[in-house]
């Protein structure tokens, strides 16, 4: 603006003076609405670049060249894989002994009794199981853990007892386990998305789930009867990916039969569906390995993988079968042992399912490789079935759930206070950087292009819709939003949890205080979201191959706010946040490049991480925030702390609201 143009604030409107010529320009939220509200890139795109950019990641299966290569390779795998699972895990619950307790048993009459067991997980989280012993009972005698997914019955699904009934009469030992989360353990505290709580605490989820079915074939390897060197696991869906997991990290598992439970990264980052659930995409876990890699570790094991043909849940047998059994033949091949991995693909009922064509593959092949002399066909069991009340066992009145055991954990945390004098502040705050990058996995990128989408000039104000491409194959959207008469404008960056469609009134006061503004959507948020309804799918997967959504934020954030800085002299910008969620992405950054920001202020945020445990948010609200070990390295004061010299002001805290 030049020195014949003076700006009035009056009530919300600008009266611009320009010789003889008046302006008015108004700037309200509803005014904003449609420059914030139009799409600027379809959901379809972001879904396909991130798509793309983690399908550069996928590992390729190695390629030995001898068994004892393999062996060798497989007990690093092996390894590797446990480090990342029991990350944050104290060594003695990893270590500890099964401790399994029977509060009572039942003579069944059909040839086996049924005994109800208490077991513990953790210290503090019990669970319950059902042992179905066959009768009599002589010598030692093959053992099947079974293993539940995400059914609600849980081990009083009807197709998982027919199983039992079936193994306990062909004089298999078979355990049943409750999962966490189903049939008696269905409190809404188990539900499996507060797993990302332990993450956020400084434990990996993956570790409470594996030792929660470990602890069944540790129990099992410990029976009289059970014949150590025929162990064998089955599960369906969820109990699929457990009996691929544990029976390729657990040596002890002679036999496995997986059943719909696990695919790989090829077909999941084509259906992220697929893969839903905190547990199947735990941080970290397919960063330098691919679930096809759990097969191979089976080799020379015998194992069946048994998959539906039109599976309406999950890893459709076509979609999954390239990848996970006709490349992992040749593991088998070096053993000499091909036959030893089978597939079978199910067409009856062929939806997502362990009935009779999938429990008589399961006996058949039990049977062929326990050296039993078995009828594959099923003994009739129907009149057998006992309801979940009748085959409950009973956990303790103050048992601790999932959420329950990640807040324990996290009150465990102890930080070093923070320096009180400036020096040594700025010091302390130098040192942490480094640590703050390595939690967040962040890596810098650039604004490659800045795409200039839309535009609209009138009643006074001017807006840009930009498109933004990063170094990485990444995107980003946002509209900048001034008065036209404004010149030299101060920079204010909005960022609002719901995206710029709901950043309108934020923006209008900037813009009527003579800023100009940038209301800024990164991946994972407003219309970047890469899935609708629930984008989740694809925050798991990317935490799972070893970024962070959260670090991913950050760096996209600093971009953008590079690029803006390099157009406008280099003036730190002002950052405005709605929602715990943008509230941590923007004090993170400011944390990691204090110099990028002259103030932040924070609406509807949170004092503190211990919030998200103690509302609770569940991880589908906010999954960015349960980055693993952001909690027990860092909290709001350490990061508000590591963004100075910028001034950070925080209105209105979600601990204030009135719980729902």
């Amino acid at each position: 603006m030049n020195h014949h143009s003076a700006i009035l604030l009056l009530a919300g409107t600008f009266t611009i003076t320009a010789g003889s010529m008046r302006l008015k320009a108004q700037a309200t939220g509803a005014s904003l609405e449609p420059l914030l509200k139009p799409t600027i890139q379809p959901t379809a795109v972001t879904a396909f670049q991130l798509q793309k950019y983690l399908m550069k990641r996928i590992p390729k299966l190695p390629h030995p060249a001898t068994p004892d290569e393999w062996r060798a390779e497989t007990q690093e795998l092996r390894k590797h894989m446990l480090d990342i699972a029991f990350h944050g895990w104290p060594r003695e619950w990893v270590d500890s002994a099964p401790k399994f307790q029977e509060v009572s048993f039942t003579e069944g009459g059909n040839g086996y009794r049924v005994h109800k067991l208490r077991y513990e997980i953790v210290p503090g989280f019990e669970s319950t199981a059902l042992l179905y012993e066959p009768e009599p009972l002589m010598g030692r005698v093959p053992a099947i853990l079974n293993v539940n997914g995400h059914d609600p019955q849980g081990k009083a699904a009807e197709y998982k007892q027919k199983r039992c009934f079936n193994f306990a009469k062909r004089g298999i030992l078979a355990l049943s386990l409750e999962w966490p989360g189903f049939g008696e353990l269905s409190e809404p505290e188990n539900a499996h998305d507060y797993g990302a709580h332990l993450d956020l605490a400084g434990a990996n989820a993956l570790g409470f789930f594996y030792l929660a079915m470990r602890r069944g074939l540790d129990y099992l390897a410990t029976l009289p009867h059970a014949d150590p060197a025929r162990l064998g696991v089955s599960g369906l869906s969820g109990g699929g990916w457990q009996t691929i997991v544990l029976s390729a990290l657990d040596e002890r598992v002679a036999v496995a039969v997986e059943v719909a439970g696990f695919g790989s990264l090829q077909s999941n980052l084509t259906h992220p569906v697929d893969t839903d659930e905190i547990e199947e995409n735990p941080t970290g876990f397919t960063e330098g390995e691919d679930y096809p890699d759990l097969v191979a570790m089976r080799a020379p094991r015998a194992t069946l993988l048994i998959h539906n043909a039109e599976d309406d849940c999950c890893f459709r047998a076509d979609l999954v079968k390239p990848y996970i059994y006709d490349q992992t033949r040749v593991f088998f091949r070096l053993f000499g042992h091909e036959d030893l991995l089978a597939w079978h693909e199910n067409t009856d009922p062929s939806t997502h399912n362990y009935q009779l064509d999938n429990r008589q593959q399961a006996y058949a092949f039990f049977g062929k490789h326990f050296g039993l002399s078995t009828p594959s066909n099923e003994i009739p069991s129907d009149a057998e079935i006992g309801t979940l009340e009748e085959l409950k066992v009973g956990v303790p009145a103050d048992n601790l759930t999932l959420l329950g055991l990640a807040r324990k954990m996290a009150r465990g945390i102890n930080r070093p206070p923070l320096p009180e004098a400036p020096a040594e502040r700025t010091t302390w705050a130098a040192a942490e950087r480094p640590r703050l990058r390595s939690v967040l996995r962040f890596k810098p990128v650039t604004v490659e292009n800045a795409w200039r989408m839309w535009n609209a000039k009138n009643k006074g104000v001017e807006s840009l819709s930009y498109r933004f491409d990063f170094s990485d194959g990444l995107s980003a959207v946002g509209v900048w939003v001034k008065a036209i008469a404004a010149a030299n404008a101060p920079a204010t960056l909005v960022l609002n949890d719901a995206g710029k469609k709901a950043a309108g009134q934020a923006v209008s006061e900037r813009v009527n205080r003579g800023e100009q503004v940038l209301a800024f959507e990164p991946l994972f948020n407003g219309e970047t979201i890469p899935q609708d309804p629930d984008p989740t799918d694809w925050e798991g997967l990317t935490a799972t191959m070893g970024d962070r959504p959260l670090g991913i934020q950050a760096a996209q954030l600093l971009a953008v706010i590079h690029w803006w800085k390099a157009a406008n002299g280099n003036v730190p910008v002002r950052l405005e946040t709605s929602g715990n969620r943008t509230q941590i992405l923007g004090l993170v950054a400011a944390a990691l490049e204090p110099e990028n920001f002259r103030e932040i202020v924070s609406t509807q945020g949170m004092r503190s991480f211990a919030f998200l445990f103690d509302a609770p948010v569940p991880w589908r609200r906010a999954p960015e925030l349960f980055c693993l070990d952001l909690y027990k390295e860092f909290d709001v004061d350490r990061l508000t702390a590591m963004a100075a010299p910028a001034r950070v002001t925080a209105v209105r805290y979600l601990e204030d609201a009135p719980r729902k």
